[in-house]
């Protein structure tokens, strides 16, 4: 759509401009859409806080409307990096990324069309340019590209394996030996559907880890999967004697610790950023429910 800067209306700024002639979208909202490209000025991309002259032409390319099965939620997120290309979400348990049979709300994607609507248009309206993925029970970090061109750029670097990623694990058992690398391919369980299993005929999978602390029945550990393979690290740990605590799925169906969610964090992301070559050092604190139980091990150990 495009609008016309009329006389009376020269020298307000364009997000201001907008926001007063499309009142579905909040100020915020619009300064999101300048930036991501999809607003020009006389057929030039602009700022938010360009001053409109007038007879300027304001052209407006809004995302794509939304099916009712998937709608934006204002829910708070928490975003640890956030740029005009891309930003990093901290994802807490609980929540699902994409919708699918039976979740159609509450999951990050709903939250991202509220926070950042061009999302809409990113990698297909279910993706809402959200380049990889966590479990729903794991916590931490996600990328996500504002535009096709990121996305496309963020997904050649998670499938050459340019991206670092680092994540927090409590496991049950005194895990040896102390640093290791698991490499077993990992397929579709074909008794249970739903569930991954280490099987011959699967999908190569590589896990990295070391021993990071030591209690008498559990360890904490730094895992990096060098692969993207579903449910990687659970299986993997599973597989080697060492499941994950709270994992109901591959480990033990009830937790040694009182905990409402497996113990597994995202906590760290690293690569190049696609367009400005910035080298990004993304990081996610533990939430509190994991540090509480940290600390409890460690106040029952001292």
């Amino acid at each position: 759509m495009t609008f016309i800067c009329g006389p009376e209306e020269a020298g307000e700024r364009l997000d201001r401009f907008l926001a007063n002639r499309l009142p579905d979208l909040s100020r915020t909202q619009v300064q999101r859409l300048i930036r991501s490209g999809a607003v020009t000025v006389n057929d030039t991309p602009v700022r938010p806080a360009y001053r409109l002259a007038p007879g300027d032409q304001v052209f407006v390319e809004l995302p794509t409307e939304l099916p009712p099965s998937i709608r934006p939620e204002a829910i708070p997120l928490d975003i640890v990096y956030e740029d005009d290309y891309l930003l990093a979400v901290n994802k807490p348990a609980g929540m699902v990324v994409h919708p699918a049979a039976g979740v159609s709300q509450g999951t990050l994607v709903n939250v991202l069309l509220a926070y950042c609507p061009q999302v809409a248009d990113v990698g297909g309206m279910e993706r809402a340019g959200i380049v990889h993925r966590l479990d729903k029970e794991t916590s931490g970090l996600i990328v996500v590209a504002k535009d096709p061109q990121t996305h496309s750029a963020l997904q050649r670097l998670f499938k050459r394996r340019q991206v670092r990623k680092t994540y927090v694990a409590l496991v049950d058992g005194q895990v040896q030996p102390r640093e290791g690398i698991i490499e077993v391919p990992i397929g579709r369980d074909p008794r249970v559907r739903l569930r991954m299993t280490v099987s011959r005929t699967g999908r190569p999978a590589v896990t990295q880890y070391r021993v990071v602390e030591v209690f008498p029945q559990h360890t904490l550990l730094e895992v990096r999967p060098h692969t993207g393979r579903t449910h990687q690290i659970r299986v993997h740990l599973a597989w080697l004697g060492y499941p994950v605590v709270g994992d109901r799925v591959y480990g033990r169906r009830r937790p040694t610790i009182p905990l409402d969610r497996h113990f597994l964090h995202a906590r760290d992301l690293a690569f190049v950023h696609p367009v400005t070559g910035q080298k990004l050092a993304l990081t996610a604190p533990l939430p509190p429910e994991l540090v509480a139980a940290l600390n409890e091990l460690r106040r029952k150990n001292a």
